[in-house]
């Protein structure tokens, strides 16, 4: 098993550390190799996804993600921004499929931005198309308006487009992965106003009718957003294009408490995967120590399932992160009155304790 460790900016760099340290305790055979990406690599090489690292990603079975991103990389030009490596990593592997889950650890519902009897026993998966939509779609550009309401007016424009292959894929992805869960999916789409989701839902409700077992329903994606905070619970597996799963997971991300308690998996259909915090790299905590590692550790068990087929070290890892926050101990984000608030490394110490059978608190030393 080989796996590319790519940290990135900001806080990348600290919470992929904790990850590894999780990682490297577990009784597994792996090989690791780091490399640059994000503003990092612009520093060092003068693109954000250099020729190294790429071919490191393709290489690689897995690969552990950080962040990428920091605000005084906004005026290059688009294509030397730190956020366009993570793009062409799921343009050039093909990771078009990617896994968000939305649970509500017991622990965390008075964390919740919700009442907790809305949250307690949360559990969605929330499953983005990533390759497509308008993220992707050409033409894109800005140019001199030639009609419109403005003729003769600087204009943006973006496209966004889905062909029948790519929503039968997803789909299938999504109905396969709730045989696994409850029997449920919700595909949100626009399709009353535009022609791409009518073209979803059309393809969604048909590859539906080969898995009679599972119930589908469909809702637009402004209902979908208003459901997620007023009955979270209803949701099973939820799918849906790039753009609307790119805002609905993070809004579902804050039902759990955190976006720092929210991993996630892309993958493409040689189960290869990039394994990220749903976070970003948030320069502005950079550096202090402070920032919640659990996402990442989280991610590197999702990677162990899905990846590298080692699902008993997968459950290790979710079942020592359960006993860390059982144990009282929270990053800022997720702290309140009565718990003990820790830093990065020291909730990555409790984590490798919880699954060396040391004692949750005595082998932490503060930063």
């Amino acid at each position: 098993m080989k796996i590319a460790i790519l940290p990135g900016d900001g806080i990348g760099t600290e919470i992929v550390a904790e990850a590894v340290k999780v990682l490297q305790v577990l009784d597994l055979s792996f090989e690791t190799e780091t490399a640059l990406v994000g503003g990092a690599a612009y520093e060092a090489h003068g693109h954000p996804l250099p020729e190294s690292t790429l071919a490191l990603a393709r290489e690689a079975d897995a690969i552990l993600f950080g962040a990428v991103g920091d605000w005084k990389y906004d005026k290059l030009e688009r294509a030397l921004r730190p956020e366009q490596a993570i793009l062409g990593l799921r343009k050039h592997l093909g990771l078009f499929a990617n896994f968000r889950p939305a649970i509500c650890h017991p622990q965390l519902t008075h964390a919740s931005s919700l009442k907790p009897e809305l949250v307690a026993g949360l559990d969605i998966l929330i499953i983005r198309e990533l390759t497509g939509d308008i993220y992707f779609g050409q033409p894109r550009g800005r140019r001199v308006a030639v009609d419109g309401h403005f003729p003769g007016a600087e204009e943006a424009f973006d496209t966004m487009r889905y062909s029948r292959p790519e929503i039968e894929r997803i789909a299938h992805v999504a109905f396969q992965a709730a045989r696994k869960r409850h029997g449920r999916v919700t595909s949100v789409d626009k399709a009353n106003v535009l022609e791409t989701f009518q073209l979803w839902k059309d393809v969604v409700t048909e590859v539906h009718a080969q898995y009679p077992d599972v119930a589908l329903d469909h809702m637009y994606v402004d209902n979908a957003a208003m459901q997620l905070v007023r009955a979270p619970k209803k949701f099973d597996v939820v799918v849906t294009g790039n753009m609307f799963g790119d805002i609905l997971s993070d809004e579902a991300a804050m039902l759990t408490g955190s976006i720092g308690m929210l991993p996630s998996a892309s993958l493409n259909d040689r189960h290869q995967g990039l394994y990220e915090p749903s976070h970003g790299s948030a320069p502005d905590i950079a550096g202090q120590g402070i920032a919640n590692p659990l996402a990442t550790i989280l991610s590197a068990a999702m990677m162990l399932r899905y990846s590298l087929n080692q699902s008993e070290a997968a459950a290790r890892i979710e079942s020592a992160v359960d006993a860390v926050l059982s144990a009282g101990l929270r990053t800022a984000d997720i702290w309140s009155e009565g718990t003990t608030k820790v830093g990065t490394r020291e909730m990555g110490e409790a984590v490798v304790a919880a699954l060396t059978g040391k004692t949750i608190g005595k082998t932490i030393t503060k930063s």
